[in-house]
């Protein structure tokens, strides 16, 4: 059999809500049995169950809206589907992936579950069967509501062998992985004691614990207690799991599951058949008895079922060995979980080979001396026991009450080979962007206490590969926040300042401005000569990965042409303005890196625009140029500009060509070289004539600035720079996406960028008012990314009024500029609706898995677990009517469509739209205040086709002039709850008329 990987663990247990806390209870030696609750049933009513049993707290929370599920369909829902659904979504964040990016994969769902207790108990009464109940009591949908919610198109099945469900599970689950069927499968199981009918059936034969506790393999060992529970483990294949560096915690190699067949009863247990499914496991598995260092038996605690166990193990295990098999049983921890059991002993065995250590086993201070344990090569582990290093072997053994046997083989991951190199210790503090995405706004602060309490408790140090783990675990809910930090200290404090943020003042309403409604329009605006500066972009550099690899790329294929590299100059730090055979490259190598970075993550420009020199650069971006040719025109410009006599110069005025016109015609050799915006225009030409005509715009308050340019571009003195590059052919293609051009004034056409776009380019004004003008009118831009060592065009277009409406960024800002601002970059865009490719981000020694806290649902909706009321009113004291006012969720506005606004009413005035949400609230058992008119039917009120359907019979029934409409008519108003209504006000209106 191939190894397969145990990848993610969620599991809740009685006095074990969560994977830590499950770990905690078995290494403290504490059991979660406690008194029967009195929503269950009331204990002094079947003494002969007794009074204890394991119960999970809050078993009647769900967060039903998260799922989109209506009230009343998660009443009428089997608890054990409404554990299941949290409990898989904790599982895959800890599987380190983002739940939602599963959806339309062939990921399987195998679930192990005992019985059909809830249909019993609802179906019963055939006056009160509804559509919901018949899916929701079923046990076969266990698997499939998970599949259905979280659209996976695997294998989907539910396993009911009784008490080794869930282990079989896990061995079909394995089984599939390894067929192919699937690359991720969830397996598990989970049990609710919703009744005390089979607590009586154990005591009618002579299998219940009088005080409710399971005591394996002790002295006191008198019969089962009966126990709560939900588990899933993600399995992957192992190979799967290491290319991916997924965090493991242990390895299943193999197992078996076999049958008693006729043995001394049908709910008998048979030794020879266990003694046969351990050594099919251990066959499939590769490995010895002697080998295996520790069992977690199935071990309920009666005295037969202990007795033939024991002498199976020791049957396969009393092999010669330097020390005895240790033994134990979480049924002493837990009581009997029945259809769980299985996944309860696996995940425990997971846990004790990933911490090394074994829990002992409760109450094993008064080891049963009958079962002859020494004697037969087996130690019942009376204390804690450390694993020694090396590969550790155990095995689960989980036996059904029907004699369908299961027995697992798990050892301990394989070490990971990923060394930390000295790059990892000498950039700890490297930024990183923690993400954190939720179902509503409530939800979002709710989640960022909880991680800022679960950072807050781990030891201090970078965050880089925690903000990693956070972008593949916790994205793709609507509502997103994104956070730059370097270490957890930041991190924390940053988390706690955005939940005060958050948190209204009493009487206020919660801000509502974390969902993005689409994705942003980028535009990036490629900065020209003048925005260079010494060790430019150095912190950058030194920073990130993705920079560093284009920046050389671009480095390297310069150098092709110029014979040395710019590398040196552009990070060194020395002066080398005014050499422009050095400074044209430098840029180019900075804008070409820098966009291909922001590309790289997933940051794709809707247009671009250069400025100047900063064209060259956008037109690689564009597709217009390969790098190396853009790198050979580059290089032969600068060349060219630096064989210019000395001479020129350049100037601002703040003022437009029209006012300017004046001074120009009386200097014939200045020429306005560029024109930025209104009034902001760059002057070009000899350095006397500059001189003048500034001192002529100083008399008449028109302000100037001397540039720090030696030659006087975009001017009659650049024509033997435009003759040189006239000459030399250029290999362009096409643009791949909008380009602004600066030569032009507006979006280029048909027109090639080739050496006559380039020769003209040089020598000609650059037109970037009208440019950008053009671009702004066209691609309507959201952010306005300047792509240069610093600002310079974004703050022009600010100061112009150019920018529509358009966000600035800047991912380098100028001499301070690190990773940080790269981060900043990409976390904003995600807030604003961008799906970044993160991994870019950063270096590879932080792309490691790290654990965070799981996501945490809302506690305001309860669905008790007995039947839901019928659809009239119930008689007050009735002890089976569910709470269903604690239920009902609070008023708010609906759970996907938030408002600045309070919640508007239904609108008494108008009567149709009355009466679709009385239909609305009756189908989906939702308060009236919650059905909004802007509530959609499926994102925000979990509407499926057979609601859709009797929402058409209700609405007919209370909107007679309707008549009689199909659901193929009513299908394009299905948008919300108002536009369902105006669609039937238009119905009334036509056959009225």
């Amino acid at each position: 059999m191939g190894d397969i990987a145990v990848v993610g663990i969620d599991c809740t247990f009685p006095g074990a809500a969560g994977v830590q806390a499950y770990w905690d209870l078995l290494v403290g030696g504490r059991a979660g049995i406690g008194p029967v609750p009195g929503q269950r049933w009331e204990a002094r009513d079947f003494p002969a169950v007794g009074d204890s049993g394991g119960f999970i707290d809050d078993a009647d929370v769900f967060d039903s809206d998260f799922f989109s599920i209506t009230p009343r369909e998660a009443a009428a829902m089997d608890p054990h589907q409404r554990l299941l659904l949290p409990c898989a979504w904790r599982a895959l964040e800890d599987a380190g992936c983002a739940p939602g990016g599963l959806a339309g994969t062939g990921t399987g769902v195998f679930v192990g579950v005992m019985g059909g207790e809830w249909g019993r108990m609802t179906m019963s009464d055939l006056a009160q069967v509804t559509p919901l109940l018949g899916s929701g009591s079923s046990a076969g949908m266990a698997a499939n509501r998970i599949s259905y919610h979280f659209d996976l198109n695997g294998p989907s099945l539910a396993v009911d062998t009784a008490c080794s469900s869930s282990l079989v599970a896990v061995h079909l689950a394995a089984n599939s992985l390894l067929a192919g069927e699937c690359d991720t499968a969830l397996a598990g199981g989970v049990n609710v004691v919703l009744s005390p009918s089979l607590g009586l059936v154990y005591g009618q034969l002579g299998l219940a614990a009088a005080d409710g506790r399971c005591k394996p393999f002790s002295a006191d060992a008198d019969g089962i207690g009966r126990s709560d529970g939900v588990g899933l483990v993600v399995l992957r294949r192992l190979e799967d799991a290491l290319a991916e560096g997924a965090r493991i915690y242990a390895v299943l190699r193999g197992s078996a599951v076999n049958q008693d067949g006729r043995s001394n009863g049908m709910i008998a247990p048979n030794r020879w058949s266990q003694e046969r499914v351990l050594n099919a496991a251990y066959r499939r598995a590769g490995v010895s008895p002697a080998e295996v260092a520790f069992v977690e038996a199935h071990g309920t605690g009666t005295v037969l079922g202990d007795a033939i166990e024991c002498a199976a193990l020791g049957s396969v295990h009393g092999v010669p060995r330097e020390t005895p098999c240790a033994i134990g049983s979480v049924k002493g921890n837990l009581g009997h979980t029945e259809g769980a059991a299985g996944i309860a002993g696996f995940i425990k065995t997971a846990l004790a080979l990933h911490h090394r250590i074994v829990p002992a086993s409760l109450y094993a201070e008064r080891e049963n001396s009958r079962l002859r344990l020494g004697e037969r090569g087996l130690r019942l582990l009376k204390s804690p026991a450390r694993l020694p290093r090396g590969e550790n072997i155990a095995g689960v053994s989980s036996f059904g009450m029907g004699g369908t046997n299961a027995h697992a083989v798990l050892a301990s991951a394989p070490r990971s080979l990923r060394a930390v190199p000295a790059r990892a210790r000498a950039d700890a503090g490297a930024a990183g962007v923690f993400t954190l995405s939720a179902d509503t706004p409530e939800a979002l602060c709710r989640n960022l206490a909880a991680q800022a309490d679960a950072i807050a408790a781990r030891p201090k140090g970078g965050a880089a590969a925690l903000c990693r783990s956070s972008n593949r675990v916790k994205t793709g809910l609507p509502h997103r926040f994104a956070l730059t930090a370097r270490d957890t200290g930041e991190l924390v404090e940053g988390l706690r300042r955005a939940v005060a943020l958050r948190t209204p003042a009493p009487g206020e309403m919660r801000p509502a401005a974390d969902r993005p409604w689409g994705r942003p329009v980028v535009a990036f605006l490629f900065t020209g000569q003048g925005s260079e500066y010494p060790a430019m972009t150095a912190g950058l550099y030194r920073e990130s990965p993705a920079y560093r690899r284009h920046f050389d790329a671009a480095d390297e294929a310069l150098a092709a042409h110029l014979g040395a590299s710019v590398r040196e100059a552009v990070l060194g730090g020395e002066e080398w303005g005014g050499r422009p055979e050095l400074v044209q490259p430098a840029l180019f190598a900075v804008g070409h890196a820098l966009a291909r970075t922001l590309t790289e993550l997933g940051v794709i420009p809707a247009a671009v625009l250069g400025h100047s020199l900063g064209e060259y650069a956008a037109a690689v971006t564009a597709g217009v140029l390969a790098l190396d040719e853009a790198a050979g025109l580059v290089v032969r410009r600068a060349r060219l500009t630096a064989a210019l006599p000395p001479g020129g110069g350049m100037i601002t005025a703040a003022a437009g060509p029209d006012v300017l016109a004046p001074a120009l015609a009386a200097e014939p050799e200045v020429v306005a070289a560029a024109l930025n915006g209104p009034a902001d225009t760059v002057l070009s030409g000899p350095l006397d004539a500059l001189a003048r005509i500034g001192e002529e715009l100083a008399g008449l308050g028109i302000r100037t600035r001397e540039l720090a340019s030696p030659y006087a571009f975009h001017s009659a003195l650049m024509a033997p720079v435009a003759a040189g590059l006239r000459t030399a052919p250029v290999r362009c293609a096409p643009a791949a996406l909008p380009v602004a051009s600066t030569r032009y004034g507006r979006m280029l056409r048909d027109e090639p960028m080739d050496a006559g776009y380039w020769a003209d380019q040089t020598g000609e004004p650059v037109l970037f008012d009208a440019a950008l003008g053009a671009l702004v009118r066209d691609i309507a831009p959201t952010h306005l990314i300047e792509i240069g060592p610093q600002p310079q065009l974004t703050r022009i277009a600010a100061r112009a009024g150019s920018l529509g409406g358009a966000e600035l960024l800047h991912p380098a800002p100028g001499p301070e500029g690190t990773g940080r601002d790269l981060a900043e970059t990409v976390a904003a865009l995600y807030r604003c609706g961008l799906d970044p490719e993160w991994e870019e981000l950063y270096a590879p020694e932080h792309r490691v898995p790290e654990p965070l806290g799981p996501y945490l649902f809302s506690s305001a909706q309860r669905y008790w677990d007995r039947p839901p009321a019928p659809a009239e009113p119930v008689a007050a004291g009735r002890p089976d009517a569910p709470r269903r006012s604690e239920a009902a969720p609070g008023p708010v506005v609906s759970r996907e469509t938030e408002s600045d606004e309070p919640a508007r009413g239904t609108g008494g005035e108008d009567p149709v739209l009355v009466a679709v949400v009385e239909a609305v609230t009756e189908v989906g058992g939702y308060p009236t205040e919650r059905v909004v008119r802007e509530a959609r039917f499926h994102e925000d009120l979990g509407f499926d086709s057979v609601m859709i359907m009797q929402l058409k019979n209700r609405v007919e029934a209370r909107l007679p002039r309707v008549g009689e409409v199909s659901v193929q008519q009513m299908l394009p108003a299905l948008r919300s709850v108002g536009s369902l209504a105006e669609f039937l006000d238009g119905v009334i209106m036509a056959r009225s008329a």
